[in-house]
């Protein structure tokens, strides 16, 4: 493979920092993945086992699309529950389609491997050396600190985005802020570009009762981070002017994750002792602290067949009860209609109101 075209499944706007990090990396073409559509839906269904979760048919059906437009490196990351199993079944499904490519799994059974990771990248780039790795360590931090900085800039809009006076203003300065952050070279220059969009997003005005309605937002984690799969909710939920929560991001993922997540099984150890795979347990201790930290309701999301977050649920809706907190469980798959959605949510807010009403 001479010209060497590298592309990777969607997730939100994550991809900025990955192809950040890996054209530092690697002298090869950076794919921008194409986007989600009702064809890569279809794609994904039609190639993938019947009772698999979505995450698994929209990944397959983006990295289809990929291979079609000439990616011939497809870069995957496992999960912490089948998702972790996923990458290999994926690249059996592809092969057996007659795909020629190089297939690159970061992470295996929710564990990266050093080792691995660094024979991954010499087989895209022969030449990787000591002074290469080096070079790698700085831009990888620095995309650590640009993930972390994209996921605080997002829990301040989700804060404040049903409150903006001037229609997308959110919207059209992230957008500049994230093509800012894609061209920065150093970490020093990434800080001041944070500081300065830190302070014109804090300048956007807002128009926000002292006693407006908050949701918070847990369940599966691809569901949560990817707007395409959940009908960009949280754009939906902020238009009936509701602060929204949400506490999974890649951050968390990579670097809190380990250390927060005994910390919620504590927090909520009256209802669970112990793990339940991805991040189930950790949604019932929101679940917990959401409703003691008078949140007017919850909405739950989750691909269907997700294991993890259907044991989770009945215990969720324990917790709701316990504390007269309404919930709203959306269960997402390549059939789901965005009108009856959008149905339930409008429901879910009528009913957020007229309970907050009844309390004043």
């Amino acid at each position: 493979m001479n010209d060497r075209v590298i592309a990777f499944p969607h997730m939100g706007n994550y991809d900025i920092p990955i192809k950040y990090l890996l054209k530092k990396m690697v002298k090869a073409e950076i794919m921008t993945s194409p986007p989600i559509t009702t064809r890569t839906i279809k794609l994904g269904t039609k190639y993938s086992p019947e009772f698999i979760c979505m995450p698994f048919k929209y990944t397959l059906g983006t990295l289809i699309e990929s291979l079609e437009k000439g990616a011939n490196i497809l870069v995957q990351v496992g999960g912490g529950c089948r998702y972790g199993y996923y990458s290999e079944l994926q690249e059996q499904i592809l092969k057996d389609l007659g795909y020629d490519f190089i297939f690159i799994n970061l992470v295996t059974n929710g564990k990266s491997d050093i080792k691995k990771i660094y024979h991954s990248i010499k087989q895209v780039e022969p030449k990787f050396n000591l002074f290469n790795i080096i070079k790698s360590l700085y831009y990888f931090f620095i995309t650590a600190k640009m993930v972390k900085y994209m996921d605080l800039i997002d829990d301040y809009i989700r804060k404040n985005m049903g409150f903006e006076v001037e229609k997308n203003s959110f919207f059209n300065l992230k957008k500049q802020m994230l093509d800012d952050f894609s061209k920065v070279k150093t970490f020093i220059g990434l800080r001041i570009c944070y500081q300065k969009y830190k302070r014109l997003f804090k300048k956007i005005k807002i128009n926000k009762p002292k006693d407006c309605l908050k949701v918070g937002i847990i369940g599966e984690l691809y569901t949560l981070m990817e707007p395409c799969a959940n009908y960009y909710l949280e754009k939906e939920i902020a238009s009936y002017g509701i602060e929204i929560k949400r506490y999974t991001n890649v951050h968390y993922l990579l670097f809190e994750k380990k250390k927060k997540a005994p910390q919620l099984i504590k927090y909520a150890c009256e209802y669970i002792k112990y793990k339940m795979g991805a991040d189930a347990a950790d949604n019932i201790g929101r679940t917990k602290y959401l409703c003691e930290h008078n949140y007017d309701g919850i909405i739950h999301l989750k691909s269907s067949f997700c294991t993890p977050e259907i044991g989770a649920m009945p215990i969720i809706n324990k917790i709701c009860k316990q504390y007269n907190v309404p919930i709203l469980f959306l269960s997402m798959d390549s059939n789901t209609s965005e009108v009856g959605i959008k149905t339930r949510l409008e429901a879910f807010y009528d009913m957020l109101k007229m309970k907050k009403g009844n309390k004043k």
